[in-house]
């Protein structure tokens, strides 16, 4: 990659040309821009003079849209009918800037497109007043990046470098806006092992998608590798992507490939479906981790509430500081139905494994996910493979249409120890998976066969019921000074003597409250403080009866209160009863998560009622839940250290410090 990291190297030091007039955090809207169009201009470079030769022919045509007649003497899907070029724009230093508006007009639409989400006409005002729009552009000319000098993957890894470079001097996150090359190829294998028959027969053609495609680099990769299998296969890729600059260079890496660039799409893939009628063979996608959605918390829940499963968020929702699962479930949604199927393979962080409880969003997504039989394998990768992140992640493999032998079967592979050290860290990213690496990966989810480092697992295996084990509520009560003070503290009993209403009506109601509030201490007062009750119906009677001998008038609501305030726990009391059944104890109530393989009474019996006998299971509370412990599954234990060896290191310390001492005193 001597190539790559050459002309990066060189792209990269023409912004500083605009030290002192650009802030470091503004270079990338001059140089990412200006790489596109030379990568344009080098590309078109063999077939230019043929077009401007082919315009004369065209005036006579009368042809309302030149662009595919132009396109097919250019050779590629777009054309440039200026006579300008870079090598013609820096010989003319005095009228540069409108030489340049002239070429970039000169693009058919689908190019010119690209340069117009750059916004780069402002940029060109901007150089030109500070008299450096010439010395960029000529900087520019001297850079050759035609595609034999060049090649696709090589100027995606120029373009991932610059980003990279961009973000960390505006302190962005580059890995919003790429994933690095080898966990794509990966991905990518993982995707395609198992359907090499498929993919290797003659003329064949299938559909990939990512909605979070940031500069392509999941979409290229997966074009090279179909094409290294099968010459004879056609991949059309398709995208959407939210930030401009990434999906101005993905559209142009897209029109340079011959691939139709209006498949990409730009906007929200949440909220402006760009390709919402559309079904895809295959989905690669890295969304970024653990960014939140409540930008568009509305539209989302909106959708789910109105259109349950027969939209993309029928399943549930995930908390609102995680979008991860929505975009796995807007991928779903374009599944293909039919025998065919699709595959899906995505990124996440851990959360997703794990996070949320039974009957959380997070759970019921899981759980629809796996008892559909659609999640095949999750593959944990290395730590800090990543330009934004140093945690560990994993690849998610999902599919509607799973082999025989994979139904209702979850695979889990554990890669973490499969990495090698990069010579030179990039950000966060310090180690590599290499080739090595990636064929081992690859082979040990093809075998589908358990080992050291692959387990698979019954979809069951993964869910639990939850349920909710309840104990009685026991009380005793007690008329005592500590226990009316309590009262005293009561939001309910404060509020006896307050008001809403404005001026005397306020103040009338306010002191007939605090005599209520006085009259209530005062019959509290006349009872037996040293009394004790064990029996909540016993004390309701003798208070109710104090109260009515009283002739104070106490709502029945706020005798709960005063019943409440006097009470204390105590298991040697009676049993709290509801309509003749026992009331549980909230402070008490505990939850077990019962295997959904397991008998729950089973369970209940075995685990519970030998610890707290009295206890019940409040079956109306019972939820399903699902979540992977992936770390517990290759969890390896590793023996404590012996008494002996401790001791003996100890000694070998205590010898070497004595030494040490020594030689001290001597010198």
């Amino acid at each position: 990659m001597v190539n790559v990291t050459e002309n990066a190297n060189f792209i990269w030091s023409i912004a500083d040309l605009l030290r002192g007039d650009y802030k470091q955090a503004d270079y990338g809207k001059v140089i990412l821009p200006l790489t596109v169009l030379r990568r344009l201009d080098c590309v078109l470079e063999p077939t230019k003079q043929k077009v401007l030769d082919y315009l004369p022919k065209m005036e006579s045509m009368n042809i309302e849209n030149t662009d595919p007649v132009l396109n097919k003497v250019a050779g590629f899907n777009f054309h440039n009918q200026s006579k300008y070029d870079f090598e013609s724009l820096k010989a003319d230093p005095t009228n540069v800037a409108a030489n340049l508006a002239n070429y970039i007009k000169g693009f058919s639409e689908d190019a010119r497109n690209i340069i117009e989400y750059f916004n780069f006409n402002e940029q060109i005002d901007k150089l030109d007043k500070a008299d450096l729009l010439y010395l960029v552009v000529k900087r520019f000319a001297e850079v050759d990046l035609h595609p034999d000098k060049v090649s696709n993957v090589e100027m995606g890894y120029i373009f991932e470098e610059l980003i990279r470079k961009f973000s960390e001097l505006s302190n962005e996150t580059a890995g919003h806006h790429f994933t690095p090359r080898e966990v794509i190829r990966l991905m990518v294998n993982l995707l395609f092992v198992n359907d090499r028959d498929i993919l290797t027969r003659q003329g064949i053609v299938k559909t990939l998608y990512d909605p979070a495609c940031g500069t392509g680099g999941m979409l290229s990769v997966a074009e090279e590798y179909l094409k290294d299998l099968n010459p004879d296969a056609r991949l059309e890729v398709f995208g959407q992507e939210l930030n401009d600059e990434s999906y101005a260079i993905c559209k142009s890496d897209m029109l340079i490939k011959g691939q139709n660039a209006s498949n990409i799409k730009f906007g929200n893939s949440f909220t402006v479906d760009g390709l919402e009628f559309e079904k895809f063979d295959y989905m690669l996608s890295n969304p970024p981790f653990g960014v939140e959605w409540k930008k568009v918390e509305k539209f989302i829940k909106d959708e789910n509430e109105k259109k349950g499963y027969s939209g993309r968020f029928g399943a549930g929702l995930p908390r609102i500081s995680d979008g991860s699962f929505l975009f796995l479930q807007h991928m779903i949604s374009k599944m293909k139905q039919d025998d065919s199927g699709s595959r899906i393979g995505i990124v996440f962080n851990g959360s997703p494994l794990f996070t949320g409880s039974a009957g959380s969003g997070e759970s019921e997504i899981r759980r629809w996910i796996i008892e559909n039989d659609m999640l095949e394998a999750i593959v944990a990768l290395p730590d800090q493979l990543f330009y934004n992140t140093g945690i560990y992640t994993y690849v998610w493999i999902v599919a509607n249409r799973k082999n025989d032998e994979r139904k209702g079967k979850i695979q889990l592979v554990s890669a973490i120890d499969f990495y090698s050290k990069m010579k030179k860290s990039l950000g966060n990213k310090r180690n590599e998976v290499s080739t090595e690496n990636i064929d081992t990966i690859t082979k040990l989810y093809g075998d589908f066969e358990e080992n050291e480092f692959s387990k698979i697992y019954d979809n069951e295996d993964f869910g639990y019921q939850r349920i909710t084990v309840e104990r009685p509520l026991k009380l005793n009560f007690q008329v005592s000074e500590e226990r009316i003070e309590r009262l005293k503290e009561e939001k309910a009993f404060i509020n006896l003597a307050s008001s809403k209403k404005k001026g005397e009506a306020g103040e009338k109601e306010i002191e007939e409250g605090k005599r209520l509030q006085a009259d209530i201490l005062k019959m509290l007062s006349s009872m037996d403080p040293d009394k004790l009750y064990k029996n909540r119906d016993d004390f309701t009677k003798v208070l109710k009866q104090q109260i009515k001998n009283s002739g104070i008038n106490v709502k029945p609501a706020f005798i709960k209160t005063i019943i409440k305030a006097l009470s204390e726990q105590d298991e040697t009391a009676d049993v709290c009863k509801v309509k003749n059944k026992p009331e549980p104890d909230s402070n008490l109530r505990d939850y077990e998560n019962v295997p959904l393989k397991e008998d729950i009474d089973t369970y209940f019996e075995r685990e519970v009622k030998p610890h707290v006998p009295d206890a019940w299971i409040d079956e109306s509370k019972t939820k399903t839940g699902y979540e992977i412990n992936f770390t517990k599954e290759f969890y390896k234990y590793t023996p404590l250290r012996s008494l002996d060896e401790i001791r003996a290191d100890i000694m070998a310390l205590e010898e070497e410090m004595e030494g040490l001492l020594k030689e001290a005193i001597s010198e």
